[in-house]
């Protein structure tokens, strides 16, 4: 098919608040070797858009200026050396950027088939959450059957992902949120146990049941300190993001006597390889586990794209369970 030369997006106009998200119009973009062009049917909403939206997570160099990491929709324009999609194919899509716009370029090996029984909106929520989670939690983190394992922010698109991937892995699972409704979420997804960090203390908690295994963390700033406090001897911390900050005072001691691993990682700078792996090991174990219905899509809402302000509202009132995404094809 002929792409028209322009389409509609959503742009930063300038770091700021959700209010500096404007529709816009731009070029259509254009696949380069090894690339696809996605028309795009959905785009998820997720936390480093609003980073990039204030400033702080610039886009690679390479990559659109446009917010948006992931999207679903049909491949529509494919790049020279590309094997494996034909124009027609839907997909969901992790992208180096540019998802709030109704076309999005991404490599195609970070591009997986729509799992069977899912809808395009379903499968929008898909790639930064899995990707980030089976990455950290399983590549990176090391996760084992029978493992205590605590997931921060337990009621996020993260954190409602992790809670059962890593239940359908056979660990036990922990979990802190803002709300004993929250946490009741939680438990029905699969945890063991849920912790309301306004009420409850979740080094207790964790320490009571042996320590945690392993931890992933987006918080940071004072949480880092408990967390190693909640980490069971050889326990690993994984950090991928500080909604509190990333800069804390700690005594290294406790990690060297009780031989713990902090470690942690961030996806988008990562390179085409990289995560072309990651979404090899995704479709070969995550995608397994949806089509048997251990994993399944937590939807908060669904926003119009010309609406991105709204869902950055939303995403930021901290009141959302699960997924966020905007419709962007009619």
């Amino acid at each position: 098919m002929t792409l028209s030369h322009s389409m509609l997006a959503v742009e930063i106009s300038t770091p700021g608040g959700p209010d500096v998200l404007h529709p816009c119009s731009v070029p259509v973009p254009v696949p380069g070797h090894g690339q696809i062009i996605i028309r795009v049917a959905y785009a998820g909403v997720n936390r480093p858009d609003a980073l990039q939206r204030v400033g702080a997570y610039a886009p690679p160099p390479s990559a659109s200026p446009l917010p948006g990491l992931e999207c679903s929709g049909t491949v529509v324009e494919i790049g020279p050396g590309v094997t494996r999609w034909q124009i027609g194919d839907k997909v969901c899509a992790l992208l180096p950027g540019g998802g709030y716009a109704e076309y999005a370029v991404t490599h195609e090996a970070h591009a997986l088939p729509i799992p069977p029984g899912l809808s395009m909106r379903e499968a929008a929520c898909l790639p930064e959450t899995c990707f980030t989670v089976w990455s950290n939690v399983v590549m990176r983190g090391g996760l084992q059957a029978g493992e205590r394992f605590l997931v921060h922010g337990g009621t996020s698109g993260i954190g409602t992902t992790a809670i059962q991937i890593a239940s359908a892995l056979g660990a036990r699972v922990f979990a802190t949120a803002g709300t004993d409704e929250k946490c009741q979420v939680c438990i029905d997804l699969g945890a063991e146990q849920a912790i309301n960090h306004r009420t409850g203390d979740f080094v207790a908690t964790l320490r009571e049941a042996g320590g945690a295994n392993l931890i992933l963390d987006m918080v940071g700033g004072p949480y880092i300190e408990r967390n190693i406090k909640a980490l069971a001897d050889d326990g690993r911390l994984v950090q991928i993001a500080f909604l509190q900050g990333p800069k804390v005072t700690l005594n290294f001691a406790e990690v060297m006597m009780r031989r713990l691993t902090l470690t942690g990682s961030t996806l988008r700078p990562q390179s085409d390889l990289a995560k072309a792996r990651i979404a090899r090991a995704v479709e070969e174990n995550v995608w397994p586990m949806i089509a048997r219905g251990a994993v399944k899509v937590v939807m908060d809402s669904e926003f119009a794209l010309a609406d991105a302000a709204a869902a950055h509202w939303r995403l930021e009132s901290g009141a959302h369970v699960g997924k966020i995404v905007m419709k962007v094809e009619d």
